[in-house]
C-alpha cells in the first residue's frame, strides 16, 4: 500500500498496542483493532484482544498474514494470525526472546527471522520464523559491549532500543541508549547470525542516549534521535563497510524551552524531504527539512501533539496522515501531513485508547 493513493485503498485496519501493567502506571488492556475509513479517517473499534502484557511494539509480516509483538518487561515475543477479510487477529504462539524487555523488532528481507532488541538485558536476539508464521525460540543472542553513560537511572547498562536494516539488508543499525553508541552488525541471511563490522559502533555524545534511527530512502544518510539529549544526529552511511560518520547534531527542542523532556520517535517523509521527532515532556513533534543533496537538517518548527507523552508517532500507509500516540493522555491524535512543506495540521480526529504506545497498519 506504500505507493497507493488514498482513493485506491479500499479499507485499512489499525492495530494499537498499549502498556498494561501497574509498574508502568498504565491503563491499557491489550491490542485494539480498528477499521479505518480511508476517505474520512474515521476509526471504528472492531476487536480488543486482551490478556496480553505490555504489547509495546507491533510489526506485520510482509504479506500481512501475521502480526508480531514484543512485550515490555517480559522475555518473549508473540505471533498472531490475521484474518485478511475481517482484520481480526488471533494468538498463534509465543517464543523466548533470549532477553528481557523487548522494545523493538525487525524482520529480515527474506522473512525468515525476527530480530529483537532486548532493552533490559542489553542484547539483540534472532528468532526463526516458522513456515506457518509462528516463532521459534531465539537461536542467536548477541550482547552489546561498552561502558555505560553517565545518567544514573537511564544508563546503568547497555539498552538497545531499536533494530533497523540498511537498504541492502546486509547490516542492522542498533541505537543503544545505555552505552551512548550506535552499533552496526553484519547479518547472515543463511543462519541469522550477527557479527560486528570492523567499526563495530560509533560513539554518540556522552549522555545523549541514542534511541531510534531512520535511513534516507535514497541518500547514504542515517538519522538518529537521542532520547536523553533531545537531539538528532545526521550520519553519513558507507554501505560497503557498514560504517557511520557523524556530520551534524541539532536539538529537537526550541531554544526557549527549559523544562524536562526526552525525544522518542523519528520518522522520515516520502522522498526524504522531512524528518519528524517526537518530544515527551515538551509534548511536541519537531519538524526538520532535509537538504536534498547532503541530508543535513534545518529546523522548521514544532507542533503540539495535543496530549502528554507522545511515545510513538507514525504515518498511515498513504503518508497523508501522521498519528501521535499520547501515552499518558490515552489518545491518538491525527495530523494532515503536507508533502510539499512538511507542515503538520491537526485534523480534529482524536481516538481514545488507553496507554497507546504502538500503531501498525494493514
Amino acid at each position: 500500500m506504500r505507493g497507493q493513493q488514498a482513493g485506491a485503498v479500499r479499507e485499512l485496519h489499525a492495530y494499537v498496542g498499549c502498556f498494561t501493567t501497574v509498574q508502568r502506571y498504565a491503563r491499557g488492556d491489550g491490542i485494539h483493532v480498528y477499521r479505518r475509513d480511508p476517505q474520512t479517517d474515521a476509526w471504528t473499534q472492531m476487536q480488543l484482544l486482551g490478556d496480553l502484557v505490555n504489547p509495546s511494539y507491533l510489526l506485520f509480516s510482509r504479506d500481512q498474514r501475521h502480526l508480531y509483538s514484543v512485550h515490555g518487561d517480559e522475555t518473549y515475543a508473540t505471533a498472531f494470525t490475521v484474518d485478511r477479510d475481517t482484520g481480526r487477529i488471533a494468538l498463534l504462539n509465543r517464543a523466548e526472546a533470549g532477553g528481557r524487555n523487548g522494545v523493538h523488532q525487525a524482520i529480515d528481507p527474506s522473512g525468515r527471522f525476527l530480530l529483537v532488541a532486548n532493552y533490559a538485558t542489553g542484547s539483540v536476539s534472532v528468532l526463526p520464523i516458522r513456515p506457518d508464521g509462528g516463532l521459534a525460540d531465539a537461536v542467536h543472542v548477541v550482547p552489546l559491549p561498552g561502558q555505560p553513560g553517565p545518567h544514573r537511572v537511564e544508563q546503568i547498562a547497555a539498552h538497545p532500543h531499536q533494530i533497523v536494516f540498511d537498504p541492502s539488508g546486509r547490516y542492522i543499525v542498533v541505537p543503544d541508549k545505555g552505552l551512548d553508541r550506535v552499533f552496526v552488525l553484519v547479518f547472515d541471511p543463511a543462519t541469522g547470525a550477527l557479527t560486528p563490522t570492523v567499526q563495530g559502533s560509533v560513539a554518540a555524545r556522552t549522555g545523549s542516549g541514542p534511541r531510534h534511527a531512520a535511513f534516507h530512502p535514497t541518500l547514504p544518510i542515517v538519522w538518529v534521535v537521542n532520547e536523553i539529549g533531545s537531539s538528532v544526529v545526521t550520519y553519513y552511511w558507507e554501505s560497503e563497510r557498514g560504517h557511520l560518520r557523524p556530520a551534524q547534531l541539532l536539538p529537537t527542542l526550541p531554544s526557549d524551552f527549559t523544562g524536562e523532556s526526552m525525544s522518542h520517535e523519528i520518522l522520515v517523509s516520502p522522498g526524504g524531504r522531512f524528518v519528524y521527532c517526537s518530544n515527551c515532556g515538551h509534548d511536541s513533534i519537531a519538524i526538520f527539512a532535509a537538504d536534498p543533496t547532503t541530508g543535513l537538517l534545518t529546523s522548521t518548527g514544532w507542533v503540539s501533539t495535543q496530549g502528554r507523552t507522545p511515545r510513538f508517532v507514525c504515518f498511515d500507509p498513504t503518508y497523508r496522515y501522521l498519528y501521535a500516540a499520547n501515552e499518558q493522555s490515552d489518545t491518538i491524535v491525527a495530523f494532515h501531513a503536507d508533502g510539499a512543506t512538511g507542515r503538520l495540521t491537526p485534523t480534529g480526529q482524536i481516538i481514545h485508547n488507553p496507554s497507546p504506545v504502538t500503531i501498525a497498519f494493514a
